[in-house]
Order: structure tokens, then C-alpha cells, then sequence
């Protein structure tokens, strides 16, 4: 199976990248993810159910711990006929 997730942790800041936000981003950069979309205001990740999840883990973890006040996530199984 094959998840996509798309993700936005705030609070935001448009001056610069808040630490919940960059740590974020090294979550998904140092994930075994197959396709990563990072942008300013969401970000789309795409890869196998484990390592997705094990990706949404990290996230909410270090995000969560470096300050995120929320994290909001969408997920969708890709690729399986219905």
C-alpha cells in the first residue's frame, strides 16, 4: 500500500521559518520517502505505508517538541484500484 500525506504545522511565521517548521523538514528530508513536495504554507510527502507512518511519527514528535502549536495532516492510500 501506498500513502501520500499532506501536513502544515503552526503556528506560521512569513518572516522566517519557525523551528517547528524546520523540523519538519529534516523529518521528511532523512525519511526513505519517494516523493517530497516541502512549500511555504503545506507539504506533501508520498512513499510505502511503513515508511509514511514512520514519517508521521517523527513529525509529530519533533514538530510537537520543537514548539508546533498544531499539526494538521491529511492522508490517502494511492495507487489501489477500488
Amino acid at each position: 500500500m501506498r500513502l501520500k500525506v499532506e501536513f502544515t504545522t503552526e503556528p506560521f511565521d512569513l518572516d522566517e521559518a519557525p523551528a517547528h517548521a524546520l523540523a519538519a523538514r529534516e523529518v521528511i528530508e532523512r525519511a526513505d520517502l519517494d516523493a517530497v513536495d516541502v512549500g511555504p504554507f503545506g507539504n506533501t510527502v508520498e512513499g510505502s505505508a511503513d515508511a509514511v507512518l514512520a514519517a508521521v511519527d517523527a513529525l509529530l514528535r519533533e514538530s510537537l517538541g520543537a514548539g508546533a502549536t498544531r499539526v494538521s495532516l491529511q492522508v490517502n492510500v494511492v495507487g489501489q484500484e477500488r
